[in-house]
């Protein structure tokens, strides 16, 4: 769009902006008013603090250099919540850098953008060092080792300031968290982001959402603090830990895993697939069930906020296909490789438990991936029965019983089940965790397709 060094005129801005509504609110923002801290180097970045409705202002950068999306235009991070891309802090500065030379001077950038901006600039290095069409990594063993440790160097920072919050926390009362709010969690998730450790970032935004989720929530707070606690130590002592536990604790803090098992082929069957939005990106989850080799698989794709990611795989489908696992203790993820046909509609069911075996396996899942939050499981012979406020699934030849998830009791998805079931035992496929049970599918007892529940 525009050549490095070279400012844009407000209407090349605004034609960046994914609606109308953005355009406007990022016009609102392009005046020196709401800014500071704002700056913008030779090399194309531009930067700034933007105050919001919070106590902390919103960290903005923008690399306008980024020429590898013809489509989207340059990159863009920014520590708001919204799930528009760009947001309209992004556009208000880029309007007030291109509406004159003085709105937005030359200088060096601050660490968090220096480190946001580092860190897209050895993504577009090793981009230029992969030859093309290929796919087995770049081309520059030794530069690909020095970025990663680049890397590891800023995740261990981050880790460190965020060992260093939380024993803040705990000197201070748990109490102070509620009176904090929102904004102190939202602030230190920025850090982390800025540290490269978007799995820490994650936690951490979790953090702030338990002081406002009723009864109980210092205990909770706590339990998830100590979790988070032991996944920093991990990290920082990750050279002392088995090969397959400090696997999962590279993957817990966010960095990328490549599949390290040998390809398996089976006939996959499709238990489950939905979306989650988050602000920067949707993700599509698909659990699969090979019908010959017993495991339960993961697959996850991504597409930009607002987008569907482009793998979809409906459920009741088989997938004559290999898949090889990612590695870590505990994980069930995979990649897709080779498809030997057309996905086809099946009526096989994947084998069920009861709800004590569930109990029972998400319990052993834990003693090797202690932030394991759910197990895939497919529970036969249960029916959803109210209980007080909440429901459960209860063994329609037993005396146990699994409680759904609050989430999972809020969810239309509920009432399918119920409708379903019809008071009859039915078999449902699902997540189970320490919250309780999240049902995602459901088969009859007799005869009859799956009912996709979210």
């Amino acid at each position: 769009m525009t050549q490095q060094g070279v400012r844009w005129t407000a209407n090349q801005v605004l034609a960046l902006a994914p609606d109308s509504a953005s355009r406007k609110a990022g016009s609102k923002l392009g005046a020196a008013g709401p800014w500071s801290g704002t700056g913008s180097s030779r090399e194309g970045a531009v930067w700034g603090l933007c105050k919001g409705s919070g106590s902390t202002p919103y960290r903005t950068v923008v690399d306008v250099a980024d020429t590898s999306s013809a489509v989207s235009g340059p990159a863009y991070d920014c520590s708001c919540p919204s799930r528009k891309f760009p947001c309209k802090h992004a556009l208000g500065l880029l309007l007030l850098w291109s509406d004159e030379e003085g709105s937005v001077p030359a200088g060096r950038a601050p660490d968090w953008a220096e480190q946001w901006i580092a860190g897209r600039r050895d993504t577009q290095e090793e981009r230029a060092a992969a030859p093309a069409g290929s796919g087995s990594g770049p081309a520059d063993p030794e530069g690909a080792r020095r970025r990663a440790e680049r890397r590891a160097e800023r995740i261990t920072a981050g880790a460190t300031e965020l060992e260093e919050r939380l024993a803040d926390l705990l000197r201070s009362g748990l109490a102070t968290a509620e009176q904090a709010g929102y904004g102190l969690w939202e602030e230190t998730a920025a850090r982390m982001v800025d540290a490269q450790a978007p799995g820490l970032a994650s936690r951490v935004r979790e953090l702030g959402a338990i002081p406002a989720s009723g009864a109980g929530w210092p205990v909770r707070l706590l339990e998830e603090c100590a979790l988070l606690h032991l996944l920093d130590q991990g990290w920082l002592h990750r050279e002392r830990l088995p090969e397959a536990l400090a696997a999962t604790v590279r993957t817990r803090v966010g960095l990328p895993s490549s599949p390290a098992g040998p390809p398996v082929r089976d006939q996959w069957l499709v238990l489950a697939q939905y979306d989650t939005p988050d602000p920067k990106l949707t993700t599509r989850r698909i659990w699969l069930h090979g019908t010959t080799s017993g495991r339960t698989a993961l697959l996850l794709s991504y597409g930009a906020a607002g987008r569907a990611p482009e793998l979809s795989l409906p459920v009741g489908l088989a997938l004559d296909a290999e898949l090889s696992a990612h590695p870590g203790t505990g994980q069930q993820r995979a990649s897709l490789g080779e498809q030997f046909a057309p996905p086809t509609l099946t009526g096989t069911r994947p084998p069920g438990s009861t709800t004590t075996e569930a109990t029972a396996r998400y319990g052993e899942t834990v003693r090797h991936d202690p932030w394991q939050d759910a197990v895939p499981v497919t529970l036969d012979g249960v029916v959803p029965t109210p209980d007080g406020d909440s429901w459960q699934l209860a063994d329609a030849d037993g005396d146990t019983a699994l409680p759904l998830t609050p989430a999972a009791v809020a969810h239309p998805g509920l009432w399918r089940l119920v409708a379903l079931s019809g008071g009859a035992p039915v078999r449902v496929f699902g997540e189970c965790g320490h919250r309780g049970f999240t049902p995602l599918t459901a088969w009859p007892t007799g005869p009859g397709e799956a009912v996709r529940l979210r």
